[in-house]
Formats: structure tokens, sequence, C-alpha cells
């Protein structure tokens, strides 16, 4: 395992914690270092990464598809390859303690992580208390190591599959922030109710959960500076970057098959 610079892990936490101050504190997610490095030129203060998007660049799945170690080792190349704080998405945990989680991340550089609470494989919801006693064992080992990891609990409501298409929207918040004051209660630092994206489940997100609400960017989101009057903490963007830009190469590949010149309209763009 690699040796682990506790004062610089300490302190990447810490500036990771206090850029929570802006409202919304947007985070892009990075998939390989190639990708870090370009959100960090672009003059953004940290990143996240986002699993689907490693997962895939490796040739694997979402949803732990990816063994442990590939998925922490792409995590550590991004951390190298920039200087600013990165939290990792490390899943559901992959079946690990919440002490060997910790002890992953800080071996890969993390300054924090997201951690979901979907048992895989399936979709159903880890038990809440289960999930919590995680959290808590994650906090309480991070803290024993001298590294404040910013933990993100992420609450997998609107994942597909979670619950019955039918269930009515207020009963789906209802657990949500059920789940959400739980996860802080036991060590969380943020709630991350992946995929809700109505401004109104929003808005009473933000009003029933006691602590930052992180929100994934969609394409059915408010904006993002209405998302900072809703009171959303922070924004992050899961693997919609890295699909975006598979879109860009795919329409590259379709210049080249019909023979044009797939460099042309970026020249184009290149400054005199």
């Amino acid at each position: 395992m690699a040796t682990v610079d506790v004062a610089v892990l300490a302190a990447k936490a810490e500036r990771l914690r206090a850029l929570h101050g802006d409202r919304p504190f947007v985070l892009p997610n990075a998939w390989d270092a190639a990708s870090a490095q370009v959100l960090v030129k672009a003059g953004f203060p940290a990143l996240a990464t986002g699993s689907k998007a490693v997962a895939e660049s490796l040739g694997f799945t979402d949803h732990q598809g990816a063994p442990a170690e590939q998925m922490l080792a792409a995590a550590a190349r991004i951390t190298r390859a920039v200087d600013v704080p990165v939290t990792v998405d490390v899943e559901a945990g992959y079946g690990l303690s919440g002490k060997d989680v910790v002890a992953r991340l800080l071996a890969a550089g993390a300054a924090g992580c997201n951690i979901e609470d979907t048992a895989h494989p399936g979709t159903d919801l880890v038990d809440i208390a289960a999930q919590a006693a995680l959290l808590a064992e994650i906090r309480q080992a991070a803290d024993e190591a001298g590294v404040p990891l910013y933990v993100n609990a992420r609450v997998d409501v609107w994942e597909p599959g979670a619950f019955p298409p039918d269930t009515p929207p207020g009963e789906m918040v209802e657990e949500a922030v059920r789940r959400g004051r739980a996860y802080l209660e036991a060590g969380a630092d943020s709630v991350f109710p992946v995929f809700a994206a109505e401004e109104g489940t929003i808005a009473a997100l933000v009003e029933g959960i006691p602590g930052p609400v992180n929100i994934m960017y969609l394409p059915q989101t408010p904006s993002l500076p209405r998302l900072g009057e809703l009171g959303v903490a922070r924004v992050t963007f899961g693997p919609g970057l890295h699909m975006a830009t598979l879109m860009v190469l795919e329409g590259l590949a379709q210049k080249i098959r019909q023979g044009d010149d797939p460099y042309a309209e970026f020249l184009k763009r290149r400054p005199a």
C-alpha cells in the first residue's frame, strides 16, 4: 500500500470542506487523469470521480461491476495528476468494512468520498441502521487516521428499481429525508439524493434534511443559479460529462467515416 502523507491529505480534506461554503459548490466529475487535468485547467478548485464513468473507462459496468482494486487505482491516478482535493465515489463500499474503506481512500489520495445505500447486486436499499453504522465506522476511522474525509452519503430512493414506479412523490421525499437525517447523525457531512431533479422535490429535500444537500445536474434540473437559490449546497454531474465527451467523439468518428476533416471545427476555435 502506498505511503500516506497524512498532513497533505488532511489539508486537502479541510480545503474540500471549506469549499462547501459556496452555494452551490460546483464539483465536476473526472474519470481519468487527463479529464481531471482539463477540469483543473478550467479553474475548478476540487474534483469528484463518478463510478459509472470510471468503470466504463476501465471496460466494466457501473454498480460495482468493476473490481474495487481497479476503481481505486483509477482514483489514485486522478489524485496524482492534480493538486486539488478529489472526492472519490466508492459506490456501496465494495463489501469492505468502514475501516478498510478509509484505508483504501487514504492510500488513493482521496480527500472525501461518496458512498451509496443500494444493496448490490440488485436495486433494494440497504437497511437504514446498517448504512448508518457503516457511515459511523467510516467517520471514526477517518478521524482516527487524522484525515477529516468529507463524507457525502448518497440516498438512492430515486434509483430505478428502488421503489415501484407508482410510488407517490411525497413518500419518496419522506423516505429520502428520513435516510438523510440518519446518515448525518451517523457522521456524514452531506446528503446526496441522486436523481432528484424536480424543483419542488429539491426544495422539499433541502427543507427537510438538516445538512448540506448535493444534487446531480441533469438536463431536467433547474439551472445552477436556481439550485443555489433553492439552498442546494453542492452540484455534481455524475457520468454526464463523460457521456457528453463520448457524444463528441461519436460525431468525430462519423465525420471520419464520411471522409470529412474531424479537426476543422476545432481549428476554427483555435486562438490566432
